[in-house]
């Protein structure tokens, strides 16, 4: 399958297109699925391709319309990452789509890329942990200034007096997460997109980047919002198996140019055996997610009237009319399958219900078959300072759910069994017991 449409011009939905596309089985002997290339170099069929391949790959030339960039070595390209890419690209309808070895070498080579010294990057945080130490001790050693500019959403109004107050011209980046880490915080990126569109000029305009491992790209597509960049932790939900590290990056010609070239030299691109890894997971990745989210709404419906739980951070959750129910209906099609909640007390409490799950896993990461649950504020958010966590709700109480694929009545009967760890007073549940909960 290699067209994104089909014979009447209809363009194929990227589920069809994850199982197929970008592949051609006559190049390997007939093989339904993409065999694994275990290579680190590629024979050329003449010296004069060889030489052409470099020169594309080293920007010594401009692409021929329809050329597709020859396999040279594969810290430059490989089949299986190609096909990896392609499909990726067909999932958040962009120009092109870069595979990485890991969540933080997509994030670290799309800013190393895009920014130089005096260039300042905005954020909205809570951000991933890894996130934040690369902004606030790595990049600064480059002269490259990356400030917080608000914790817990991201006002289109204090954006924009940020732009103003730094320098048009100087803000290359900006930056969020949506639905951010841990808190589970939904940012209008739409209203984002219109503040930059609106202070742009023909000379500079900052690139707007979304991290979108939460939700994307099944249940959100930054693209359809006017977002430039999207960003992913691929070890997730699109590996989905807890067994690869892996990253993306997506976005326009243009930006991916420099990404690309940057990944090649410094060597970030994934392995065969990883890239092959993620075409698998690639074809399920929709039915996991759908499945997860159904019963993390039911989880999420449980906690929301646990006596001893203080609140519950979930997408769709939000009341009708508020605006972050708003953000929700403009922006998502559902509601992921990761959970915050904040339990009445401490950090000893916290650690008390923790300790006690029998189904459910103590490990950081996220979607995974399995169930994880961790703790922000003393694991991954560990290096965030402590004011800028009680700005945006990372707690000593609160607990970060990933919901994996295990049966709904085992893991809410493992939740309660968790909760009765804290003291009384408290009201019997069953173990189907849940709130009302309309999931859109």
């Amino acid at each position: 399958m290699m067209n994104r449409k089909n014979r009447g011009g209809r363009d194929l939905h990227p589920e069809t297109l994850a199982l197929g596309y970008g592949y051609d089985p006559k190049l390997s002997e007939g093989a339904v699925k993409a065999p694994m290339f275990l290579t680190s170099t590629f024979q050329f069929e003449r010296a004069e391709d060889g030489k052409r391949f470099f020169e594309l790959a080293y920007g010594l030339r401009e692409k021929d319309p329809g050329e597709v960039p020859g396999l040279i070595y594969s810290r430059i390209n490989n089949p299986n990452v190609q096909i990896f890419e392609e499909r990726m690209a067909a999932w958040d309808k962009v120009d092109r789509s870069a595979a990485f070895a890991s969540g933080m070498a997509a994030i670290t080579t799309f800013f190393l890329s895009t920014c130089k010294p005096g260039d300042v990057v905005l954020y909205a945080g809570p951000i991933y942990g890894g996130t934040f130490f690369f902004f606030e001790k790595i990049l600064p050693q480059f002269q490259i200034r990356c400030i917080e500019i608000d914790g817990g959403g991201l006002c289109p109004a204090t954006l924009e007096a940020h732009i103003h107050e730094h320098g048009l011209e100087r803000v290359k980046v900006v930056y969020l997460e949506t639905p951010a880490n841990p808190s589970n915080v939904l940012v209008d990126m739409r209203a984002i997109a219109d503040v930059i569109d609106r202070v742009a000029t023909e000379a500079h305009r900052p690139l707007f980047a979304v991290d979108n491992t939460f939700l994307g790209p099944v249940f959100q597509c930054p693209k359809d919002h006017g977002v430039d960049v999207v960003l992913y932790s691929a070890t997730k939900f699109i590996g989905g198996h807890s067994d690869l590290i892996a990253g993306v990056v997506s976005g326009p010609a243009a930006v991916m140019e420099a990404v690309v070239g940057y990944r090649s030299i410094l060597g970030t691109l994934p392995s065969a055996f990883d890239a092959w890894l993620l075409l698998r997971s690639l074809e399920t990745l929709s039915v996991r997610m759908k499945r997860q989210a159904r019963t993390a709404q039911a989880i999420a419906g449980f906690l929301k009237i646990h006596p001893m739980v203080k609140s519950v951070a979930f997408p769709g959750m939000e009341p009708d009319g508020s605006p972050e129910r708003e953000i929700y209906d403009r922006q998502c099609s559902g509601t992921g399958s990761l959970i915050s909640f904040e339990i009445h007390g401490g950090e000893a409490e916290a650690f008390a219900v923790l300790n006690r799950f029998e189904v459910m896993r103590l490990a950081v990461s996220l979607g995974g078959t399995e169930s994880l649950v961790q703790h922000p504020a003393s694991m991954t958010h560990s290096d965030v300072p402590v004011e800028i966590k009680n700005r945006s709700g990372i707690t000593p109480a609160l607990i970060r759910m990933s919901v994996g694929l295990e049966h709904e009545e085992d893991l809410i009967d493992d939740l309660k069994q968790a909760l009765d760890v804290l003291p009384a007073p408290r009201v019997t549940l069953t173990s189907g017991a849940q709130a009302d909960f309309d999931a859109p």
